[in-house]
C-alpha cells in the first residue's frame, strides 16, 4: 500500500507544519509582550524623570510620546497575532486528527493485507499433498 504510505507521510507533514506555525506565533506573542512590558516600564521611568504623567501636556516628554505609540502599535500587533494563534491551533488540531485518520487506516489495512496472507497459507496447508505439488 505505497499510496497509503505516501498519504500518512504527507498528513504527518502537514501536522508538523502546523505545529511549527503554533509554536512560532506563540514565541512571537512572547517576544511581543516582553517588548511592550519593557516599553511600558520605560515609558513609566520618563514620565517619573519628567514628573509629567499627562500625555497631552504641552512638556511630556517626547520618548514617553514615542513609546507611548511603540507599545500600542505592539499592543494591537498581539492582539492581532492572537487571532492567528487560535486559528492556527484549529489548524494543528484539524491536521493532527487527520494524521491519526490516515494512520488508522494505514493500520487497519495492514491488518487485513495480515489477514489475507493467513487465509492463503491456511488454504495451503489443508490442499492435499498432491494438489500442492501441481
Amino acid at each position: 500500500m505505497k499510496s497509503r504510505d505516501t498519504l500518512v507521510r504527507l498528513k504527518r507533514f502537514q501536522a508538523e507544519e502546523k505545529r511549527r506555525r503554533v509554536i512560532q506565533l506563540n514565541a512571537m506573542l512572547g517576544e511581543f509582550t516582553r517588548m511592550a512590558n519593557e516599553l511600558e516600564r520605560e515609558i513609566g521611568q520618563e514620565e517619573r524623570r519628567a514628573n509629567i504623567d499627562d500625555p497631552n501636556h504641552f512638556a511630556y516628554p517626547t520618548y514617553a510620546r514615542a513609546a507611548r505609540t511603540r507599545r500600542d502599535n505592539i499592543l494591537a500587533s498581539i492582539a492581532e497575532l492572537r487571532g492567528q494563534l487560535e486559528e492556527a491551533e484549529a489548524q494543528f488540531k484539524e491536521a493532527s486528527e487527520d494524521f491519526a485518520k490516515a494512520q488508522n487506516q494505514e493500520a487497519r489495512d495492514r491488518g487485513a493485507e495480515r489477514m489475507v496472507d493467513v487465509v492463503a497459507e491456511r488454504r495451503h496447508a489443508e490442499m492435499p499433498e498432491v494438489l500442492r505439488r501441481a
